[in-house]
């Protein structure tokens, strides 16, 4: 009977989702992976878009197939479009186009990987001056320098750190 309403309580899923990434972080990677794709058909496609996108960006960091990946970071997006004048959305979008960008660029998608990364710098005033935010800021930085200059090299490859 608790599960039940606590299934049926919205603002339970924060907390459902919470948990699931503690296990996640803790090293049970397929047992997370698991529980989130169960929350995520428990939610369904009519699911609160905050909670979608929440739970879709998780999802894609239980996955080892960068195609797998940028389709649960595709499915945060669009997740986060429908709900786009919420707060919290709009916080959620510099690390929703970073992901996009890291996916695209592990798939040598390089100038998908290059629009991306120019959206999550785009999207990073909202974030607070605070640890989360200067660790997007700087991951955005990170892989700003390795994506380096949009130029004749194209979808050809990301340039090394070491310039190469």
């Amino acid at each position: 009977m608790a599960e039940q309403r606590e299934r049926a309580a919205p603002d339970s899923v924060p907390t459902r989702i919470g948990q699931v990434v503690m296990l996640h972080h803790g090293g049970d990677r397929e047992e997370a992976r698991r529980r989130l794709l169960d929350l995520w058909t428990e939610l369904g496609e009519h699911g609160d878009p905050l909670h979608r996108c929440t739970l879709a960006h998780y999802l894609a960091d239980t996955h080892d197939d960068p195609e797998d990946e940028l389709a649960w970071d595709l499915r945060a997006l669009t997740a986060a479009e429908e709900h786009r004048e919420s707060v919290a959305v709009r916080a959620l979008y510099p690390s929703l186009h970073l992901s996009l960008a890291a996916d695209y660029a592990k798939l040598g998608r390089v100038a998908a990987a290059r629009t991306h990364v120019r959206r999550a710098r785009a999207a990073a005033d909202v974030l607070a001056d605070d640890g989360y935010g200067a660790g997007v800021r700087a991951a955005i930085g990170c892989l700003e320098l390795r994506l380096g200059d949009e130029g004749p090299g194209g979808e050809h490859g990301i340039p090394s750190r070491r310039g190469g």
